[in-house]
């Protein structure tokens, strides 16, 4: 066993011990603090402070202040994307946008803090990237193959690899250029008209934009 994945696995051991109301305890006041203070003046210290716990214990479970706000993160989405499977490539892609615009306001607010300060965090950067777009980009993934199974797409279109990277960057770009939140309708409508007619062998006509 690698020295990181023996660290995981002491950290899940570790964390196995809380009980899932302590643990749900600790997450939100994560979020709490993350939002009155903003990523960068987070400390372990605050942390530990507000949740009653030692520092040693929280380095001890989570490792890094990153992988701490991240797991918060996870653990405090109001939405879930894993049980998706409408039958057509659109129309699960159509549910995702429609539960990740549900809280479009507060997510967006939280994740660009995030994003802005895992430029310079290589730790954050990280695990970003491994607790919350590598599964959210591995169900896309599984959507993406049952439509290349169904005919719906072609799996050698190059545009199946940018889905990500597409819905991403219209939840962090809305607030910057039209001071709003990329909130369901939105995204429904950034989806009809812009990824659906990339990927589809067969494009519906977009709807309008609401």
């Amino acid at each position: 066993m690698t020295g990181q994945a023996g660290e995981a696995s002491t950290r899940r051991t570790a964390r196995s011990k809380i009980t899932p109301e302590r643990e749900a305890e600790l997450y939100e006041a994560v979020l709490e603090l993350l939002r009155e203070r903003g990523y960068d003046a987070l400390t372990m210290d605050a942390i530990a402070a507000r949740t009653r716990s030692s520092k040693a214990t929280l380095y001890r479970q989570w490792g890094t202040k990153g992988q701490l706000v991240i797991a918060a993160l996870r653990h405090g989405k109001p939405f879930d994307i894993e049980d998706i499977d409408t039958g057509t490539l659109a129309g699960d892609l159509r549910e995702m946008t429609r539960r990740t615009g549900k809280a479009a306001g507060e997510d967006t607010e939280l994740l660009q803090a995030i994003t802005h300060a895992a430029r310079q965090d290589g730790d954050l950067r990280l695990a970003m990237r491994e607790m919350l777009i590598r599964p959210e980009s591995e169900v896309l993934e599984r959507a993406l193959a049952r439509g290349a199974e169904r005919g719906e797409v072609d799996p050698g279109n190059p545009a199946l690899g940018y889905l990500v990277h597409a819905l991403l960057g219209a939840l962090l770009a809305r607030p910057l250029i039209e001071d709003d939140y990329a909130d369901g309708p939105y995204l429904e409508h950034f989806l009809d008209s812009v990824v659906l007619p990339a990927l589809l062998l067969r494009p519906e006509d977009p709807r309008p934009r609401p």
